[in-house]
């Protein structure tokens, strides 16, 4: 037989389809490595405890009020940030869980309330209700 006539064995003919094991090997190494370096998201709330100050009474609905100076009140009782912050704690330590209601005045800064809204949020209290809402149905009125 002539050279150019003989046929290459079967297991020498090339392979068209690409091997992508390796490929997907490295991949998931790199997914993993990259799993392992991303910090870990930690959320920790620190709770200032006041000294000298008695805990102000806890009710099964307590109202959270700013004023238009933006003072904070707990059942009607002025506080600070802190003290508000050690109401909620312990409201959210409660088995039963009281209803906090957040009542702003008309007049009240949106900072100072929005701030508000993320203390109770970051508090762990989960029964939450808005109080007043009827009182900006209509915002063409003048006070």
């Amino acid at each position: 037989m002539p050279f150019s006539a003989r046929r290459a064995p079967a297991h020498d003919t090339l392979l068209r389809d690409m091997n992508v094991t390796p490929f997907i090997d490295v991949l998931l190494v790199l997914l993993i490595m990259f799993i392992m370096v991303i910090p870990m998201a930690t959320h920790a709330l620190l709770v200032p405890v006041p000294t000298g100050m008695p805990p102000l009474e806890m009710r099964e609905e307590n109202v959270v009020k700013i004023d238009p100076q933006d003072r904070l009140f707990w059942n009607g009782q002025n506080l600070t940030r802190e003290g508000l912050l050690n109401q909620l704690a312990g409201a959210a330590a409660m088995d039963a869980q009281p209803v906090i209601r957040f009542e702003p005045d008309g007049l009240a800064s949106y900072e100072t309330s929005a701030r508000t809204i993320a203390l109770i949020k970051d508090s762990g209290v989960q029964r939450f209700a808005f109080v007043g809402n009827h009182q900006y149905r209509d915002f063409s009125k003048s006070r």
